[in-house]
């Protein structure tokens, strides 16, 4: 049970001063509930999604450790493929205006697995990058330097584990549940989660 609950004074939240990476297990911890579970290094629960509807709903949450929630994830009514993220700040959302804004680029029919994403006030620009059958993904800043990457998992011997367990590692200085929200929308868009 230890690394279930794991310890409440580990701040997910913020930035390191170092390479962190994360397992993303496809499942939800919450039974007949959708969404997925996020480990740290030390195999201890760091961030989870669901979104207690039917998967690829149209709203989700991401939590802390301990069920605080982070960012809400609101499909628009309007547009395909666009999504926004509402941050939470001490069990408040702040509902002036979206944190995050996602946008899949092309439309229905055409093939291209990126997004646009702008974030803030001072709208920040990323780009989320999906490879098609893969659950892999990048997420880079409007620099082009990567923020994020996601590969499917390994064991220690080697051997690839099913499409539903990621390997995300999430560069030095970069929000981690910034960047937890935005591997969160991928996901809804691209109709895994």
């Amino acid at each position: 049970m230890a690394k279930i609950h794991p310890n409440p004074s580990a701040n997910t939240c913020s930035s390191s001063s170092e390479k962190e990476t994360f397992t993303i297990w496809m499942k939800s911890l919450v039974c007949h509930g959708n969404g997925c579970t996020v480990f740290d290094s030390d195999g201890n629960v760091a961030f989870r999604v669901d979104n207690y509807q039917q998967r690829c709903s149209s709203k989700a949450f991401l939590m802390d450790s301990t069920g605080n929630i982070l960012f809400s994830l609101n499909r628009k009514k309007l547009g395909f493929g666009s999504w926004e993220g509402f941050k939470w700040i001490d069990s408040v959302v702040r509902m002036e205006k979206p944190y995050i804004r996602v946008r899949r680029n092309g439309g229905i029919l055409r093939k291209d697995n990126s997004c646009q994403v702008s974030v803030g006030c001072d709208e920040s620009s990323y780009t989320i990058t999906g490879f098609e059958g893969k659950s892999n993904l990048k997420i880079t800043d409007f620099s082009g330097q990567i923020l994020a990457e996601a590969t499917r998992k390994q064991s220690a011997e080697g051997v690839v584990l099913g499409e539903d367990v990621l390997r995300l590692t999430v560069e030095a200085r970069a929000d981690q549940s910034l960047v937890m929200a935005l591997v969160t929308l991928y996901g809804l868009i691209s109709g895994k989660l």
